[in-house]
């Protein structure tokens, strides 16, 4: 055991007082021979962990699965969603929650390992992970904290010392991932299925309690917790939508009961703007495409809506009319969280019934002259459309007149509007190309440096200096699309 007034590990494990049948207690599978690849210092200091005594062997072998730290109840959580459609029984193959930290500030996050070996739930896995995909999503995720979207982060990564079996042989590796929880869609789902009512009620009792407490008091809670969910699920995809990152995999289970962002395998950003962008290689009919996301967290949604049934009204069809009813909410919630984001963007404080079109007219300009997203987004803000594939076309010399007049509209300065602008158009983000340099440098060549570069440079998205100009250029034309996989 590890004292943990040296690393500063505070657990409590209030999920391991729920029904014994939502989880298994077990512990992690020990490796060879772990080593520290990297440690998330300012993610560890807001932990309240001591980041020099983090980086000690006892702290490596609890990264790695070897050690258990003092007051940790490590389990693997069971849950059953839809993949791609087809509802299937999963559960953490290759992972297990250590326990939730307990901050100074009173917070609660869970501190899960991933890659740490086989469970019940691992269906024929092995239970491990390879070292780039574990690094793929420690910069992808970080990256989007930077941005200002809810996720889950990374607080280490350690590799193995042990191989694992892909395609080809890999170097293996365990990721260290904090979230508000790891409860998905499909951890209702599954307790729906195959558990009873009331084992239902207390799963949506305690994450009222974590999640959503101000709604504990509600004439009916429980739809309360629908109505809730679903309002930061539609915040959320919006504001991946606002800044072309592309999920890849929007299965059930992997959308959080908490509204973070979770999963980071066949993820990418849209480098052209094409509501029809697949990166996925396992996507082959688009069902996750960059314009179907909102859809897609709809979808999910009324799955969720199903599972609390038996909870909103004890006569089913009045049950399924209040679930209806709420969903049939979602498209608009959604729209207006999206308006809001796209107003940012271009600089506009108040709103008029005729800025969906404005934003639309752009957006449809971008996609016929390919324009690339994030770059087009940064050109207006600087007043630079010499920099924009637009430039020069007469739609935009049209459009750009209708910007100005509806900006010369509102109350707001001109640089009050730009600052807005500064504020709403990151100047970088993980660019597909920039992430797969950084990760064939670390895996193959064990050179860390060009990640630690790209992860400084994506840590302050909207700072917009000089330093970051060679991180915003696009990726060579290729004739062979960005592919991406499920290695995580």
């Amino acid at each position: 055991m590890i004292n943990k007034n040296e690393a500063g590990w505070n657990f409590d494990n209030s999920y391991a007082h729920l029904p014994k049948s939502f989880f298994t207690s077990l512990n992690p599978t020990p490796v060879r021979s772990p080593k520290l690849i990297i440690l998330n210092d300012p993610l560890a200091r807001s932990l309240g962990l001591n980041v020099q005594a983090l980086q000690s062997d006892d702290s490596v072998a609890v990264f790695a699965g070897n050690q258990i730290p003092e007051g940790a109840f490590p389990l693997a959580q069971a849950y059953a969603g839809h993949q791609f459609g087809h509802f299937n029984m999963l559960g953490d193959g290759r992972a297990h929650l250590i326990g939730e930290q307990i901050t100074p500030q009173g917070d609660r996050f869970d501190i899960q390992l991933k890659g740490s070996g086989r469970t019940p739930y691992s269906r024929g896995g092995d239970g491990r992970a390879a070292l780039g995909p574990m690094l793929r999503e420690y910069i992808i995720s970080e990256a989007m904290h930077a941005l200002g979207i809810p996720t889950t982060r990374s607080l280490a990564v350690v590799t193995t010392g042990e191989p694992v079996f892909r395609e080809t042989e890999l170097q293996g590796a365990i990721l260290t991932r904090v979230a508000a929880s790891h409860m998905r869609v499909a951890t209702f789902q599954y307790v729906a299925n195959w558990r009873t009512v009331e084992e239902l009620r207390n799963l949506a009792d305690y994450t009222i309690n974590r999640h959503y407490s101000d709604i504990e008091a509600d004439e009916n809670r429980y739809l309360s917790l629908l109505q809730e969910m679903m309002k930061r699920q539609a915040a959320l995809i919006a504001k991946w939508q606002h800044v072309g990152f592309i999920h890849g995999v929007m299965n059930t289970d992997n959308m959080t009961i908490s509204g973070e962002t979770i999963d980071y395998g066949p993820c990418a950003f849209m480098d052209v703007y094409d509501p029809d962008t697949v990166f996925s290689s396992i996507d082959r009919q688009g069902r996750y495409a960059y314009g179907n996301q909102p859809y897609i967290g709809g979808w999910n949604l009324a799955r969720f809506a199903e599972t609390l049934l038996p909870l909103l009204h004890e006569n089913e069809e009045q049950a399924i009319e209040l679930a209806q009813a709420a969903i049939s909410d979602y498209n608009a919630i959604y729209q207006s969280s999206w308006l809001t984001g796209m107003r940012a963007k271009l600089g506009i404080f108040n709103e008029e019934p005729d800025d969906a079109s404005l934003i639309e007219s752009l957006l449809n300009m971008m996609q016929k002259y390919r324009a690339d997203f994030t770059n087009t987004f940064r050109a207006l803000t600087f007043d630079k459309l010499e920099d924009t594939e637009l430039n020069g076309t007469p739609e935009m010399a049209e459009w750009y007149e209708l910007w100005q007049a509806r900006l010369g509209r509102q109350q707001e300065s001109k640089s009050s509007s730009h600052q807005l602008m500064r504020n709403s158009n990151p100047a970088v983000i993980p660019r597909n190309h920039r992430v797969e340099e950084a990760l064939e440098a670390a895996v193959k060549q064990g050179d860390y440096s060009v990640m630690e570069r790209l992860l400084d440079v994506l840590s302050r998205p909207y700072e917009h200096t000089t330093v970051q100009e060679e991180y915003c250029t696009p990726p060579e034309p290729s004739d062979r699309p960005y592919r991406t996989f499920c290695g995580t």
